[in-house]
């Protein structure tokens, strides 16, 4: 097999000829300049993600800007050689949250506010993420309800209710670094599950 076969060209990275009937194989990165461009070709897939996280148009295209950059800035974190397109989706599940946490924070904030101008001095309760405004697509929380239970659990308090790893530790009844461990391997069965639906 040659140099090139085993590692091909980035400059269409998503073009990976496969048999037909063949799914190609995953998107990988060797240096910057390829991880760059397998951002770039990533764009459309993202954006397909974010929409079915966000349910707009206008919001799914700003958790992709943001990933991207997340991506770009943090890209010493990407491990070269492996699965790109897991890491980028990981990299805007993440976005995803913490603009939705913060959306939350901001409308509970104004609500509050709008009856009692000295609210402000009163932290407000997080709410969950099925309910109100803002809460994220019936087919998102399926997914996120099909992860096993540790996993989802520890999802769930961490990135969803806002607990501290210590504060989810002790719900659970387990040490800090298995919520760690749980929180990590949830968010790549997540973003696996959903990219399969996607693909499927």
């Amino acid at each position: 097999m040659s140099a090139r076969a085993s590692h091909p060209d980035l400059s269409d990275p998503l073009e990976r000829r496969a048999p037909r009937g063949e799914r190609p194989g995953p998107l990988v990165a060797r240096d910057e300049r390829e991880l760059r461009a397998g951002l770039v070709a990533l764009i459309p897939q993202l954006r397909t993600r974010a929409l079915r996280l966000c349910g707009d148009a206008t919001a799914a295209d700003d958790v992709v800007q943001d990933a991207v950059e997340r991506a770009l800035r943090f890209s010493h974190q990407y491990e070269r050689g492996t699965n790109l397109r897991a890491w980028a989706l990981q990299v805007l599940f993440s976005v995803f949250i913490t603009r939705w946490r913060r959306r939350r924070r901001e409308r509970n904030a104004v609500t509050r506010l709008a009856g009692d101008p000295f609210a402000w001095t009163v932290p407000a309760p997080f709410g969950p993420p099925d309910a109100g405004s803002g809460a994220m697509t019936a087919s998102t929380r399926r997914t996120l309800d099909a992860l096993p239970h540790g996993f989802r659990a520890a999802v769930i308090l961490v990135d969803l209710e806002d607990r501290s790893y210590l504060d989810a530790a002790e719900t659970l009844g387990v040490p800090v670094g298995t919520v760690m461990s749980r929180l990590h391997r949830g968010r790549k069965l997540l973003a696996a599950k959903m990219g399969a639906r996607e693909a499927a």
